[in-house]
């Protein structure tokens, strides 16, 4: 997760078959939504995770999927700001380490996470 200037806020790290929609409810706990907006892709877009977002006083911008039953509106001029999040990406895989993951173990990978973050921070 990242801020709106394109900042690291929060990681979570998961398993290779866990999808990330899965995680995102648990990464937004540990923030304060009340006047925020969480823009998101088309795989964020489960009714439980709206629902979360607008019970937190949060407004999110997350396209419906082509097959939504129920599309909901989307200020796609807003969502146009997610490529920070790709940015963010495409710097901590300028980090070799990362990009190839050569760590085994989960926590010893996040903390090199942790560390390219910090490089970013201080850029």
């Amino acid at each position: 997760m990242v801020d709106g200037l394109g900042n690291p806020l929060r990681f979570i790290l998961t398993g290779g078959q866990v999808h990330d929609s899965q995680a995102a409810q648990s990464l937004l706990n540990q923030l304060d939504l009340a006047g925020v907006n969480v823009i998101a892709d088309k795989a964020y877009g489960t009714t439980a995770l709206r629902q979360y977002i607008e019970a937190e006083s949060g407004h999110y911008t997350i396209p419906p999927k082509s097959n939504a039953q129920q599309p909901w509106p989307c200020d796609y001029y807003v969502y146009c700001e997610r490529h920070l999040i790709e940015n963010y990406f495409n710097q901590l895989k300028n980090y070799r380490r990362i990009a190839t993951r050569y760590d085994k173990l989960a926590h010893v990978f996040l903390e090199a996470i942790y560390m390219t973050a910090i490089l970013t921070w201080i850029k």
